[in-house]
């Protein structure tokens, strides 16, 4: 079911409740090779019970369509009951709207739901109106937050050209930080190492070889190589590894399964094998240029098989198929040590209520000089000898004038 929304022309804008609404060949054009706003991904969370009361994921997908009912642009959006899987933490936000009297939930976010992955969140067809198409899409969707009286709207891992449009649209920005690797056009992972300092190429080598002693083989398979037993497994590991770490496991089976048949080459396994056995696996998305690391089991502890699995299995994998990138999931500064290097990343936020607005505005900006000292300081740990960063790495701040809280207009009020 789709509710209308007040639109300027040319353009008619809707919000649906699924994305079932839509074609999969019309949302796919939108969507530049990225895997987790694919409508197969996005759909497999629909259908397969990942979303709604049970996790507080609401789909309110906002479409765009020209004059002749063709979709020019569209939006991931969702009404959240609560900060669940969205890795741009504002607990803290909530608390303060709760000890005022006030609530914070039900808010709307546009991202990709338990998946910490920047990418476009403006989608639009690749034409002359794109911008026009996207600003007309921010402007809507805050009136229809406005219009409900959602406590805010939240842009989560948002693109630099994105985030330079919301910034100009009056949003406040948060700033964080990932570890990413990246291909400068290595022949092989010795020769990736070989641009690393002494002491940590010996780290890697080490921790390469106790996995191989302790008799475990690790074996590449994609989704569409992947049976209904190793499916299982896959989910069994996935699931018990959230519960031993009192976290919550919202994805199911059914959602593993369907991600296999629906995205094929693109769904890359790493499977940990020890005296016949599946005892860890690691699961990637593969986009046109980039590498995700994304969900991981391991049934029991084994020296270094996270690395190995988690990793090095994803360079090893990037550098035989010529990808530019590995982006293996959010936090972990350990990932330094092994390559990964630190980049910022971006949210964007409008708050309904005047006077949180100011006060958090406020917080956004000491929060950004505060990352961007950490980040600075991140940089100071990279493991590469001199003169062998990556040349794709832009450094600590790859979305240059970015930082501050709005651009040339006032905070929406």
């Amino acid at each position: 079911m789709a509710a209308i929304v007040p639109a300027r022309p040319p353009f008619d804008i809707r919000i649906a409740d699924t994305i079932e609404t839509v074609p999969a060949s019309q949302w796919n054009r939108l969507c530049a090779g990225n895997p987790f706003l694919r409508h197969e991904f996005l759909a497999a969370l629909e259908r397969n019970a990942c979303l709604g009361e049970a996790y507080g994921w609401y789909p309110r997908h906002l479409l765009a369509r020209d004059t002749a009912g063709r979709l020019v642009g569209a939006m991931p959006m969702y009404l959240k009951t609560n900060s669940y899987g969205e890795f741009v933490f504002d607990w803290s936000w909530a608390r303060a709207y709760g000890r005022s009297g006030l609530d914070y939930y039900p808010k709307l976010v546009v991202a990709v739901p338990y998946n910490p992955v920047p990418g476009p969140r403006l989608l639009a067809l690749d034409a002359p109106d794109a911008t026009r198409i996207r600003a007309q899409m921010i402007e809507q969707a805050i009136d229809y937050a406005r219009e409900h009286r959602y406590s805010g709207l939240h842009w989560l891992f948002t693109p630099p050209g994105e985030t330079g449009l919301l910034r100009e649209r009056g949003l406040m920005l948060r700033r964080d930080c990932q570890f990413h690797w990246y291909n400068n056009d290595y022949r092989d992972f010795a020769d990736f190492l070989a641009t690393l300092v002494s002491r940590k190429r010996k780290k890697l080598r080490r921790e390469r070889r106790r996995v191989a002693e302790q008799g475990i083989t690790l074996h590449i398979l994609h989704g569409d190589q992947a049976d209904e037993a190793l499916w299982r497994q896959v989910h069994r590991l996935y699931r018990d590894t959230f519960e031993r770490k009192a976290g919550i496991p919202t994805l199911s089976l059914g959602f593993f399964r369907e991600l296999g048949r629906s995205l094929g080459r693109r769904v890359v396994l790493v499977r940990a094998e020890h005296r016949g056995r599946t005892v860890a696996c690691a699961v990637n998305l593969r986009g046109d240029d980039a590498l995700y690391g994304r969900f991981w089991g391991c049934e029991r502890s084994f020296h270094s098989l996270h690395f190995e699995t988690c990793y090095y299995q994803g360079i090893e994998y990037c550098i035989r198929h010529g990808l530019g990138r590995f982006e293996p999931g959010a936090q972990g500064e350990h990932k330094i040590a092994r390559g990964f290097l630190p980049v910022t990343t971006w949210s964007a936020h409008w708050i309904a209520h005047g006077g949180f607005r100011q006060l958090l505005a406020d917080y956004c900006r000491r929060e950004q000089a505060v990352m961007a000292r950490e980040c600075e300081a991140l940089t100071a740990l990279s493991p590469y000898r001199h003169g062998s960063l990556p040349p794709a790495w832009q450094g600590t701040d790859p979305h240059p004038g970015l930082p501050g809280q709005a651009g040339g207009r006032e905070p929406w009020r």
